[in-house]
């Protein structure tokens, strides 16, 4: 179902062309207003009950979990993809034989977990480049043998939102023995994924694009089979029993079940926690597949113009719908960057690649407004 256009529901003035959630999502006026509240439940902290410390985050967890078909029990809430992976990096052990694939160009959160653990064990870190004509998925498929111990890759490359079968690759994966942890930062909240046909082993993602929430506030899924694993901090938040102030001090070495281990100290953020569960609400309301359906009009006709200006673009069928590179010269790019700025219309420049990234608050006009100022 294609939704109508929601840009009543964001503070973007009429003049403000804003193609660049891939950036960060302007808030909607629903998350701003749950801050706001949040700020003054803050204020009066007599207000705040012992519930109130842990009811939210249940919540926000729940909401979550329905977005990727999981369960809360699966989920831990993170500051950023850097400490998810950082917690995945603690649970994954490989040795000197194997080796840890990841993208060329890949996001850094994604990068330099994987570095320290190849540096700690050994095990080689395989750069995969896409050939011309190959899609990701077909080059990350070649490359995985007897030796690969982790696959570390996105949902789609950051830059220019060509896209991965993460299906294919997790069953080749298997196959192999390989563990699998997944950045869905520049994908859930506008591309559909269902945990149950992936099985990774992590899954982490921030809260600030895609899941239109605010900074600092990210989410991780974590299989099963590390519900007894590591964290990387030892909060007394996360242990059983911990929702009785009074015996705080009856030290414990349980945690509380599932992922709940590996929950950010200090998550009952009153604050960020509402925003968080209002942005998830209204992704829900919308519906994923929708957003896809509706974003992809805008994308396909992006691609569309860029191609009648002789400029290049990921195929429809290898490329996510909510998010495009257009194939721009490097040397160029600081300038047409400037006039788009001075003219009020924001996208990204990443690598060689112009990035735009639509939402719901953007139209045809938009688009069109886009190429008056970008020439062949």
């Amino acid at each position: 179902m294609v939704i109508p256009n929601q840009k009543s529901l964001f503070y973007i003035p009429d003049d403000v062309t804003f193609l660049n959630c891939a950036y960060m999502a302007p808030l909607l006026k629903s998350v701003n207003e749950a801050g706001v509240n949040g700020i003054s439940l803050r204020n009066a902290p007599w207000r705040i009950s012992i519930d109130q410390w842990f009811e939210p985050a249940e919540e926000l967890k729940s909401l979550f979990a329905r977005i990727i078909n999981s369960t809360k029990d699966h989920i831990a809430l993170i500051p950023s993809v850097s400490y998810g992976t950082a917690i995945a990096k603690n649970n994954i052990h490989l040795n000197s034989s194997q080796n840890i694939l990841v993208l060329d160009q890949q996001y850094p959160s994604n990068i330099y977990a994987w570095r320290e653990l190849s540096r700690e064990t050994g095990a080689a870190i395989v750069t995969i480049k896409r050939e011309p004509g190959q899609t990701w998925t077909e080059a990350i498929l070649a490359k995985i043998d007897s030796q690969t111990g982790l696959i570390a890759i996105p949902t789609c490359h950051w830059t220019d939102g060509r896209l991965i079968d993460l299906v294919q690759v997790s069953k080749r994966g298997r196959e192999v023995g390989s563990k699998l942890v997944i950045d869905a930062s520049q994908s859930l909240g506008a591309y559909s994924l269902d945990i149950n046909q992936i099985k990774p082993d992590f899954l982490v993602t921030v809260g600030y694009k895609w899941l239109m929430g605010p900074y600092n506030l990210g989410y991780l899924y974590a299989d099963e089979k590390y519900f007894t694993g590591k964290p990387i901090e030892y909060s007394w938040l996360n242990k059983k029993g911990s929702e009785d102030f009074t015996s705080l001090v009856l030290y414990t070495d349980v945690y509380k079940p599932g992922a709940r281990r590996f929950d950010v100290g200090e998550f009952p953020d009153f604050i960020h926690l509402p925003m968080a569960k209002a942005a998830l609400t209204q992704i829900l309301d919308w519906g994923v597949n929708n957003i896809q359906e509706t974003l992809s009009l805008l994308t396909n006709k992006i691609a569309g113009l860029a191609g009648e200006r002789g400029m290049e673009t990921p195929t429809d069928n290898n490329r996510v719908g909510h998010l495009i590179g257009i194939r721009i010269n490097e040397n160029t790019s600081a300038e047409v960057g400037k006039k788009l700025t001075a003219n009020q219309i924001y996208v990204s420049f990443r690598g060689s690649s112009m990035r735009v990234a639509p939402h719901l608050y953007n139209d045809d006009n938009d688009v069109d407004r886009l190429f008056q100022f970008l020439k062949p």
